[in-house]
């Protein structure tokens, strides 16, 4: 095995602050793609905000996991625990600042699809609303609620099975996305984001 040519410094996680490891993680794990969930409490109440412990996990049903933080905003963790169901709302250019405006804290009767400016839409199969001005949305059920992390930065890791979903026409060949036309905006770190507009392509070997 060859040495590393560059100079690092190691960190052994048991030894760092919560505050520091975190900080390295989402500093270097980027970008993430964002979760915008949508759901609605027990006294019809919607919510809306943004995660970036967020991804698909599997292909058939489509499967996403996102991680509420245990401390801050539960809001979201309480309604997906009450009802089962929740909406992901594509973060894209268009709509990036009533995502970031959604991430706002504010009293668990404000509705954030109001606060940030977007409308709420029904979905079809399930309660939670939707994003109209995100360019996809995926209507999902709760599979799985789990604990995980520790301390305050741990938090509870949500699988979904999306049970229904829908996409701009503009962006669709078949079942085939646009990447460009998509224009899907990642989460860094700090206030820092990216657009995945700068695309190339490597062919895979056989």
């Amino acid at each position: 095995m060859k040495e590393m040519s560059m100079k690092k410094t190691s960190f052994v996680v048991a030894d760092l602050d919560p505050v520091d490891s975190y900080k390295l993680a989402t500093g270097l794990i980027v970008p993430r793609p964002i979760g915008w969930i949508g759901t609605v409490d027990e006294e019809g109440v919607s919510n809306l905000a943004p995660f970036s412990f967020f991804n698909v996990v599997a292909g058939h049903p489509p499967t996403v996991v996102f991680a509420p933080a245990s401390v801050g905003r539960k809001d979201t963790l309480d309604n997906v625990k009450a009802t089962g169901e929740f909406t992901v709302n594509v973060v894209t250019i268009e709509v990036v600042e009533a995502m970031n405006a959604s991430a706002a804290t504010v009293a668990a009767e404000v509705d954030e699809f109001e606060l940030s400016g977007v409308t709420a839409v029904a979905s079809d199969c399930i309660a939670a609303p939707m994003v109209a001005e995100s360019k996809a949305n995926f209507e999902c059920v709760v599979t799985h609620l789990l604990p995980i992390g520790q301390g305050r930065l741990g938090g509870h890791l949500v699988v979904g099975e999306a049970v229904m979903v829908h996409v701009a026409d503009q962006l669709l060949d078949g079942t085939r996305v646009d990447q460009a036309e998509l224009k899907a905006v990642g989460r860094h770190v700090g206030n820092w984001y990216s657009s995945a507009t700068n695309l190339f392509e490597i062919e895979r070997p056989d």
